[in-house]
């Protein structure tokens, strides 16, 4: 699909094909970032693969092509964005190649060691013997046994190089992938550090019989507001509401944004009564600040989120999860927005 759709890029037919993605998109309704523009120059220019099947069956069903949906799609089909999860899915196969390794030379470095000790103790052992076969063998031993320790000493210091190489490549292969599971304009966890964090604290809650909630929040009207201000300032709002997310989302729990202008907190040992005061709070304080334009100053007014949150039931799988936490969140949108909703509200309402 990839390599079909490159080529027409690279053909007199590029121009047409790129108006016609713009046309497609404002039929829809898209806004033409950078990725939603790649998504549906695909779509446009592969009718017959698999995302323009995907696509049309969104689009049939009424749904909405949101941000979500569109990074969603683009880690799913589009070459870089899935090259950059086998990236850092290899790197997580190198890392556990690394310590392995390291595991493996401290070992050897361990036993050498100890070899050149029973060695040494043997020789001194023999020594004590008068008979003059053995005292040859035990000079023999000796000899070997100095000879071996030289190596071992040579061997030692190589170990000891290389295990502070691999501690040095392990360092650095972390930066990378922190980088990587970084969202560049939030800097808050992006959408795949959200979904491995939020497994191991589903894993960690059912082994411990310990309590996990999960909280999604979506700024309010946010479409509209870009709609009269722009992206760039859009940016600066999600960047706000992501600082005062992040303040509230410091280890152990984990603030990410889970894509668009939604974001998402996991709270690992704790219960929905304490990630509701934590999330109120939130709603709060970014209601409470009128934010001006950067390049003009004027006035953007309040902005406000809506929230919602699940506390995991045993046994429950991470996926289970998000959809309760989402159900919630749309609760609060239908509920006039500004608010934050429980699982157990919104399925009590629904019902």
């Amino acid at each position: 699909m990839s390599s079909d759709v490159e080529t027409l890029l690279r053909a007199p037919t590029a121009y047409a094909l790129a108006r016609k993605a713009i046309a497609a998109m404002e039929l829809h309704k898209v806004w033409p970032t950078p990725v939603n523009f790649e998504i549906w120059i695909h779509y446009v220019g592969n009718k017959d693969g698999p995302l323009a099947a995907e696509i049309d069956q969104l689009l049939g069903a009424g749904e909405a092509f949101t941000d979500t949906v569109g990074e969603q799609l683009a880690a799913k089909y589009l070459p870089k964005a899935k090259l950059n999860g086998e990236i850092l899915d290899a790197g997580d196969a190198l890392a556990q190649e690394l310590d392995s390794v390291s595991r493996a030379i401290e070992s050897a470095r361990e036993t050498s060691e100890a070899y050149g000790q029973q060695l040494a103790t043997a020789s001194a052992s023999l020594e004590t013997e008068d008979a003059t076969a053995i005292k040859a063998m035990v000079e023999t031993l000796t000899t070997a046994t100095q000879r071996v320790q030289s190596e071992n000493k040579t061997l030692e210091t190589q170990l000891a190089d290389t295990t502070a190489e691999v501690t040095r490549l392990r360092e650095h292969l972390e930066l990378v992938r922190r980088d990587a599971m970084t969202d560049g304009l939030t800097h808050l966890a992006n959408r795949k550090a959200f979904d491995e964090a939020l497994e191991r604290a589903c894993a960690d809650a059912e082994a411990e019989g310990e309590a996990l909630t999960l909280a999604v929040l979506d700024i309010d009207h946010f479409k509209s507001f870009n709609d009269t201000w722009g992206h760039q300032t859009g940016d600066q709002v999600i960047r706000y509401v992501a600082s005062v997310i992040g303040r509230a989302g410091r280890s152990p729990r984990l603030a990410a944004r889970y894509g668009g202008e939604e974001f998402a907190l996991i709270f690992p040992g704790e219960a929905a009564e304490t990630a509701m005061a934590v999330l109120e709070d939130i709603r709060e304080e970014v209601s409470s600040r009128v934010l001006k334009r950067r390049s003009t100053n004027e006035d953007l007014g309040a902005i406000t989120i809506s929230s919602g949150l699940a506390e995991r039931k045993a046994g429950e799988a991470a996926s289970s999860l998000v959809e309760r936490a989402d159900a919630a969140l749309y609760a609060s949108k239908r509920g006039g927005r500004n608010r934050t909703t429980a699982a157990e509200t919104a399925a009590a309402q629904a019902a």
